[in-house]
């Protein structure tokens, strides 16, 4: 064993309180998100009937946030390797308390989707940021289950949205107002609970302020840590968007953005719209079937964190790619609101939620310290604008098409995203960030990346 293994470091620190505390911190973004996108899909029927939306403003305004986050992601992601990460990581919170508070007041439909992609802005560069921050943060053993519990807890989110969105129904012809404030509840929170997280160590070392990330290292990981020496980018290599589409990281970026967007395309689609397609399914007790599917969401969440410590990223990846387009088929070719039919649905949301553990965690294994805050960024944005563009397309496509074959559409999406991943997906689940930052690869054995 070298001397450098037997030093503390980042990577093999042991797990404390403050890995746990900035794992919870880092949960706001996903929860929030969750909510937000949860609470519209409730609040658009109410919506609908005070503003007499169409197609064309539902899928605006039940794809807004998505469009947000695109924009969000890319530029506060891209941001946070010049200026730092914890500045953003409080920041953007500000910004979706405020306008959340502010959707109370709107009356027409322009309003309120500025109010909600201003929103989906400050939540893409937190989700980007603030996985880049845990990651930073947090040791290689221990990377995978926290990480992908951040899978679970926008499930959590869009599942609490629900019922929340039930319970405000009954309050009169404001309802839909009430649900779409209650998003600066969890966001105000957020807020209070990130005052004085301090700045990634690695994010430090690489802009040469080793003494600020000595002391971070020293009292928020290990009494005894130390830097380490191999994270150092000793060739002083200047990285800009155009880094992430070099030879050495050009099939990390589209493999991270291919097979994202191939997850969250139906994902976001049939989820924002959920109440829409149980009832054109035709299932009779609506509430009873998206509280049942809502379930499912949740554990499939929770067994999926198990699947990444168990199981290697790419098999999890393709044989779920898989699961989820027999299933999605399957569902689609069932009679209209027969058992069959429940039963696909339910094993697609089981699937569809437990893969989902993967995005967050698979595209921070992909990039070194010096753009990983930009190369999250992308991956989530480029996601983002997929899942937008479907979720304003769905109500269209259900219209002018039929359920049917709007659904067959999706199933080819899962097809394509199993392709790319048997193609282009490298093995992570032992990788070093140091090593990442070398831009190496090699036998996921040695805590290298196979690219």
């Amino acid at each position: 064993m070298t001397e450098t293994a037997n030093k503390i470091t980042i990577d093999n620190a042991p797990l404390n309180a403050f890995h746990l505390k900035i794992t919870g911190l880092t949960f706001g973004a996903n929860f929030v998100e969750g909510y937000a996108i949860g609470i519209i899909a409730m609040a658009l029927t109410a919506l609908n009937t005070d503003m007499q939306l169409g197609p064309l403003w539902q899928g605006l305004l039940g794809a807004s946030v998505l469009f947000g986050i695109f924009i969000g992601s890319i530029f506060l992601g891209g941001l946070s390797d010049r200026v730092g990460r914890n500045k953003i990581f409080a920041a953007t919170f500000v910004i979706v308390a405020i306008a959340s508070i502010l959707q109370y007041f709107v009356n027409d439909p322009l309003s309120l989707l500025i109010l909600r992609l201003i929103i989906g802005i400050a939540l893409g560069g937190d989700y980007s940021v603030g996985t880049t921050l845990l990651v930073e943060f947090v040791p290689k053993k221990h990377r995978g289950a926290l990480i992908s519990s951040l899978s679970v807890v926008w499930t959590v989110g869009y599942v609490v949205s629900s019922f929340v969105g039930h319970y405000l129904a009954n309050y009169g012809e404001d309802a839909w107002r009430w649900m779409l404030v209650s998003t600066a509840i969890p966001s105000i929170l957020v807020l209070l609970l990130r005052l004085g997280t301090p700045e990634s160590p690695r994010w430090l070392i690489q802009k040469g302020r080793k003494d600020e990330a000595l002391y971070i290292l020293q009292k928020y990981i290990h009494p005894a840590a130390v830097i380490d020496e191999t994270s150092i980018d000793e060739e002083g290599e200047q990285y800009t968007f155009r880094s992430l589409f070099q030879e050495k990281y050009r099939k990390r970026t589209w493999f991270g953005s291919l097979f994202f967007v191939c997850i969250v395309i139906p994902y976001f689609a049939i989820y924002t719209f959920l109440p829409t397609i149980v009832e054109k399914i035709g299932f009779s007790d609506g509430f009873f079937v998206e509280n049942l599917l809502n379930s499912f969401l949740i554990v499939g969440s929770i067994v999926g964190i198990w699947f990444t410590i168990k199981f290697s990223r790419r098999g999890f990846l393709i044989s779920f790619f898989a699961l989820l387009a027999v299933s999605l088929f399957l569902l689609t070719l069932s009679p209209s609101g027969s058992n069959g039919s429940m039963i696909f649905f339910a094993v697609f949301t089981f699937c569809l939620s437990a893969i989902s553990n993967l995005c967050s965690l698979y595209i921070s294994e992909l990039f070194p310290t010096q753009i990983r805050g930009l190369g999250i960024g992308y991956c989530i944005s480029f996601s983002r604008i997929g899942s937008a563009i479907s979720t304003f397309l769905l109500p269209i496509g259900m219209v002018s098409l039929g359920m049917n074959i709007t659904m067959l559409c999706l199933v080819a999406v899962l097809i394509i995203g199993m392709m790319i991943s048997i193609a282009w997906a490298p093995e992570t689940s032992n990788l070093n960030l140091s090593e990442a930052s070398k831009g190496g690869s090699g036998s996921s054995k040695e805590g290298r990346v196979i690219v």
